[in-house]
């Protein structure tokens, strides 16, 4: 498998390297609102378009985490980066999970925002069209969106999140990367991983909820917490920036200073 170089802006000079891989919805716009409040004294983040979005929107692939996973690497050796870490959110966190698998001994920690499990996210029946269609539906995607962060919502913005997605992916890798993440099944590769590994999940996200994190990513990693923003749904970035920054980096600042591996305030085990 060939790495891509994906396209990627880098925010922070700290020699705690990180990227943040966006979820299906999203490029890497989805990170904007968390940007100003980053620590960029400690961390120095690599935000990432993935194949068939954003600015790699028109670039071939097979849209699988697999793929994604070794096209972070092959960025890691572009911007000289021997360790870091990794925050993805939803379909991101199942990338975060793949370099488990591809690249352990360069991972420092990972972080997953409403991580889709390395079991995949089965779907049957109407839910299963409904996440097919919104490939070319917009209703589908707004449905989608509402239904993952509670129904409680501004109609704007979920019609800002919508479009945002449309513009912003390729239909055909939108559907491509669907079958990956809900499909691929590599929870026997990456169980038992000592990576220390932080789920964060959003209280009112009925999909992949804390119980939901409680069965798959605290059962497989020995080093795993959970914390849940109680104020969130799927989209923590948008919905509770400012407790998702605090959670997410002090489990990531936590990594070689001897401090407990623990999710910070606002975290739970």
């Amino acid at each position: 498998m060939t790495s891509f170089a994906l396209p990627h802006e880098v925010h922070g000079d700290g020699a705690h390297k990180v990227f943040a891989v966006h979820g299906w919805f999203a490029d890497r716009s989805a990170y904007t609102p968390v940007l100003p409040d980053l620590d960029r004294a400690s961390f120095s983040y690599a935000l990432v378009d993935l194949r068939g979005y954003g600015e790699a929107r028109d670039a071939p692939g097979a849209y699988t985490t697999a793929e994604a996973a070794v096209d972070l690497v092959g960025l890691a050796d572009r911007l000289g980066w021997r360790r870091f870490s990794v925050l993805g959110h939803s379909m991101g966190g199942a990338v975060a999970q793949r370099l488990l698998a591809v690249a352990p001994d360069r991972l420092r920690r990972i972080v997953g925002v409403s991580p889709v499990p390395a079991s995949g996210l089965p779907l049957a029946g109407d839910q299963a069209v409904l996440f097919a269609e919104a490939a070319h539906r917009a209703e589908s995607r707004r449905a989608i969106i509402d239904f993952t962060t509670g129904g409680r919502r501004p109609a704007a913005w979920l019609d800002r999140m919508v479009a945002r997605s449309l513009e912003r992916s390729d239909a055909k890798a939108f559907r491509a990367w669907l079958d990956s993440w809900s499909g691929d099944d590599f929870s026997a590769e990456v169980a038992g991983s000592e990576v220390p590994a932080l789920a964060v999940a959003g209280a009112l996200d009925p999909a992949l909820s804390p119980e939901v994190m409680r069965q798959t990513w605290l059962s497989w990693y020995p080093r795993a917490r959970l914390a849940v923003l109680s104020g969130a749904g799927h989209y923590a970035m948008d919905e509770t920036p400012l407790e998702l920054v605090r959670v997410a980096e002090d489990f990531l600042r936590a990594d070689g200073t001897g401090e407990t591996e623990d999710a910070g305030r606002g975290g739970r085990k």
